[in-house]
């Protein structure tokens, strides 16, 4: 199965995490206000693929959703308009990759998770995408 776009959203765990997703079944991911991360929300597709990532003291990525509608305009608590999208669990990673590792690995020098640590949706580009499920103890190929 050729997959879509690759994204990571972090969340503290404190707040929402992975097994409040599990438990829920799926969600709507919103409440994003940084410009950037706006605009790389905008983009999102039904069926894309997205990292978990736990910030907080966790630090790490936890495990894999997968979008289940476009990136859509809503109205915030505040009243101001924003964006959301849909998403669902698909499963947890067999080990959590920590931000630590991936500092470590040469490869994701030049990834958003690294270079700005405050950005909470980004996209992952299909060589890290495999590199982090390598990581996880997971083969790049698989099914969802």
């Amino acid at each position: 199965m050729e997959l879509g776009s690759y994204w990571l959203f972090k969340e503290e765990p404190s707040h929402y995490s992975w097994d409040d997703l599990v438990t829920d079944g799926e969600t709507e991911w919103n409440g994003v206000r940084n410009n950037l991360a706006l605009k790389h929300l905008s983009h999102i597709k039904s069926g894309d693929h997205i990292f978990f990532y736990h910030t907080g003291n966790e630090k790490c990525v936890v495990g894999i959703m997968v979008a289940v509608g476009d990136a859509a305009g809503v109205e915030a608590n505040d009243g101001e308009a924003g964006l959301a999208v849909k998403v669902r669990p698909v499963r947890k990673l067999p080990k959590a990759v920590s931000l630590a590792q991936i500092k470590a690995d040469k490869r994701f020098s030049a990834f958003e998770l690294v270079r700005i640590p405050r950005l909470s949706v980004m996209p992952v580009r299909k060589e890290l995408w495999d590199a982090i499920l390598d990581l996880a103890g997971m083969e790049s190929k698989y099914n969802f």
